[in-house]
């Protein structure tokens, strides 16, 4: 019984976590929704708005400076690594699994 109460926590968990990237409500997390949802924290950061995160910029104040482009670039593989089933899309499974 405790077991069937997790996996359905689980399950809501991550429909939840879907919803937040899915913004046309289809179901489902295309590249585009992906991409745009995740590049948020990209312009949080960016504190000048000039589309590049620079040093004092970045957390911990290290690494070389990234373009909001190279950025969405980087976004765009990791979507097409958790598209495990080469659809286009992302459901809440592949949303929530581990990177390989």
């Amino acid at each position: 019984m405790l077991l069937a109460a997790s996996a359905t926590l689980a399950q809501d968990t991550r429909s939840a976590y879907l919803q937040m990237f899915d913004s046309d409500g289809d179901g489902r997390v295309s590249e585009a929704e992906y991409v745009a949802y995740m590049s948020r924290g990209f312009q949080a950061m960016d504190r000048n708005g000039d589309g590049i995160l620079e040093t004092d910029e970045l957390p911990g104040g290290r690494g070389r400076p990234i373009t909001l482009r190279e950025y969405q670039d980087n976004l765009r593989r990791q979507f097409h690594k958790l598209d495990r089933h080469h659809r286009g899309y992302l459901d809440a499974q592949e949303l929530t699994a581990p990177p390989r």
